[in-house]
């Protein structure tokens, strides 16, 4: 009897599991990108950038969800050997909503924040500073193609701005950075 109650409840579970995969609320996105910055680094110049996030979605309306992922961006410094890196958190919402009559392409809308530090490295690699963790912001739109089978293309331009406290050569500092992205996620729903 006792191996009956298992095999049901494993029954069950697996049939539950499939109603709500089937629903396709939930997303995973990989999205690499090229960052335009708009501000300098202290007094240093900074050359374009690039990263890429990794997020999770979960649809709770019928064009909303929520957001959560990790994300990696390296800028070099001009006339510099030294370079920074912003890595951490982010999360928000995001709206998908088709355009017109179009079944395959929508508008998306993100808005949200960010909770990075910045990494200063020199050209051995080894890291001299380290900002610690803190908030910051992020709004971006673009276009949600949908391949089918599940599979959408995301082309985003976003903005970000993180303000963090720097210590260089027994100075500190506090340091803005904010940069464009353009990124093109690639997005499998289930």
């Amino acid at each position: 009897m006792k191996n009956l109650n298992i095999k049901m409840l494993t029954l069950a579970m697996i049939l539950i599991s499939g109603t709500l995969l089937s629903q396709e609320k939930w997303s995973a996105e990989i999205r690499p990108g090229v960052n335009f910055p708009t501000s300098d680094f202290v007094d240093a110049e900074i050359k374009t950038g690039f990263g890429f996030e990794a997020v999770l979605g979960y649809r709770f309306m019928e064009h909303l969800g929520v957001t959560a992922g990790w994300g990696y961006n390296t800028f070099n410094l001009e006339n510099s050997s030294f370079e920074f890196d912003e890595t951490g958190y982010t999360f928000g919402l995001q709206f998908i909503h088709p355009i017109g009559t179009s079944e395959k392409v929508s508008y998306l809308l993100r808005a949200g924040g960010i909770y990075n530090h910045l990494e200063i490295e020199n050209s051995s690699g080894d890291v001299v500073e380290d900002s610690g963790h803190g908030l910051g912001w992020e709004l971006g739109a673009g276009i949600n193609y949908d391949l089918g089978s599940n599979w959408n293309v995301r082309p985003q331009l976003g903005y970000r701005s993180l303000s963090r406290d720097i210590e260089l050569s027994d100075l500190n500092s506090n340091v803005d950075v904010n940069y464009f992205i353009f990124g093109i996620g690639i997005a499998k729903t289930f």
